[in-house]
Order: C-alpha cells, then structure tokens, then sequence
C-alpha cells in the first residue's frame, strides 16, 4: 500500500515534469502539431470562421472575468403564446427563440447597464440594441447580428433570423452581417440540452445561453400540476457590469417571458 502510494506520487511528480530519483524527467508530451504526420491522424485545416472564433474566445476567457446567473423560466405561456401567432401567421412561423431575442431586446432597452462594452479607458454605452443570434454551421460557428432588434416585430426577427442563418450556412454572411452586435443569445434547446454557460463574444458584455423547454412538475395554487420549464444562463463581463445589475436584467427578462404579452405591447 504505502509502496503504491510512493509510486503514485512518483508518477504525478513526473506529470508535473519534476525529477525523480531513479526514474529521471519525463519526457515532454508531443505537441499536437507534431502528430499531423500520424497515419491514425487526420489534419483538417482550420477555415477561417474558426481560426476567428478561436481568437476571438481565447481572448474572450483570458481577459474578460466571466460570472454567470442561472434562472429557471416558466414557458408555459410563452409556448402558448408562440402557437397563438404562429396560427395567425400561417404560413410564416416564429420560434421560441424568436421569441427570446426580442424579450431580450426589450429587457436591454431598460436596462442599458448591460448593452455596454467594456475598454481600457471607457465604459460603452450602446443605444441601439443589435442582438447576435448565434448559428452552427458545418465549418463551425457564426454570429450573424438582428440590428435593432427591440423596433421589429417578433415575426420580423423571425424572417430576418432565418434569412441570416440560410446565409450562414451557404458561406454567403457579410462583414456587416456579423459585426456590431452589443448582445448575443446561443440557443442549444434544439439539441436537447437543458442548460450550458456561454462565452462572452467580445466586445460584447453578456451573452444569454438558452436551453431546451422541458416537461416538468409545478406547483400551481398549491397543487403539483404538468408544466413547461426552461433554464437560461446569462455569462456577464466583471468589468463591465456588476452582479445586481446583471440580476435585474435577468429578472425584467423572465419576467417578460413568462408573460410574452409584454413583449408585443
């Protein structure tokens, strides 16, 4: 036992690249670079979508100090809501993340402490509301950007989503498309996941992270009934806005999703 827990020891000591006694300096580990030659090993060249998306996140969690705030939003009425205007709308449809960008446009609109971006020498204050919607393509990830998000109509952003990601997918995005944004939303509910932290797209402040509407038990009138719950997740620059008014933020947000009327009015 106690010649296992030596042995052991002498292995972790040897990870973290120390000599040991009769069993000198571990190699170093090959650089991954150096494996391309491999014949197990496949080198795919990096395109240029995420060599930037790369840049841009490394330096995002080097540099910007996240937090996260964590909230549970009752979706019944949004769910509701959403098949209402889409029964309206035949043969156009709004998603539920339609539905969001705009609550969080509206959310922004009231609270500009968060559409802000953070610099060496000021703080920014946004007045628009540009909201990036983030997109999976095959080559990697894209954040095409709905501008004013907060003076369209659901349906608008609707149409104007599903124009970007089309785009986005066809490699036919410009600069402009994906420039400008103050805030981003990353959906992941469509693949099943109920809840994730999102990284910061500089220089933007905060991002939201939405997870996938799931069928849970509710206490409604103090009975346990069927309900609809999603988790969002909202990653906030330290630096640029601090924990309350990141939590009021989150709060006017669910606040208008649990009651999507708000949204439209």
């Amino acid at each position: 036992g106690d010649r296992l827990d030596e042995r052991m020891l002498d292995v972790d000591r040897l990870g973290r690249g120390e000599v040991v006694p009769g069993l000198g300096v571990a190699p170093a580990a090959p650089a991954v670079q150096d494996r391309a030659d491999d014949p197990d090993v496949e080198a795919v060249p990096l395109n240029r979508f995420r060599k930037v998306a790369a840049r841009r996140l490394t330096e995002s969690k080097r540099e910007a100090p996240h937090f996260y705030l964590n909230r549970e939003v009752d979706a019944e009425a949004l769910l509701a809501f959403r098949a209402t205007l889409n029964e309206a709308l035949a043969p156009a449809k709004v998603s539920v993340n339609d539905l969001v960008v705009k609550a969080v446009a509206t959310a922004l609109r009231e609270h500009p402490a968060v559409n802000v971006s953070y610099t060496e020498e000021n703080l920014l204050f946004h007045k628009r509301m540009h909201v990036g919607v983030a997109v999976a393509v095959e080559d990697g990830l894209v954040v095409p950007v709905v501008r004013d998000a907060d003076r369209k109509s659901v349906s608008e952003i609707g149409r104007e989503t599903r124009e970007l990601a089309g785009k986005a997918r066809d490699g036919k995005l410009s600069a402009r498309e994906m420039s400008g944004g103050t805030f981003s939303v990353s959906n992941l509910g469509m693949f099943g996941v109920d809840s994730f932290s999102a990284v910061i797209n500089p220089p933007e402040a905060a991002i939201l992270a939405v997870g996938a509407v799931r069928d849970e038990p509710v206490v409604r009138d103090g009975q346990v009934v069927p309900g609809k719950r999603m988790a969002v997740t909202l990653s906030v620059d330290h630096r640029a806005t601090d924990g309350a008014t990141a939590a009021r933020f989150l709060a006017r947000l669910a606040e208008l999703l649990q009651n999507p009327l708000l949204i439209v009015a």
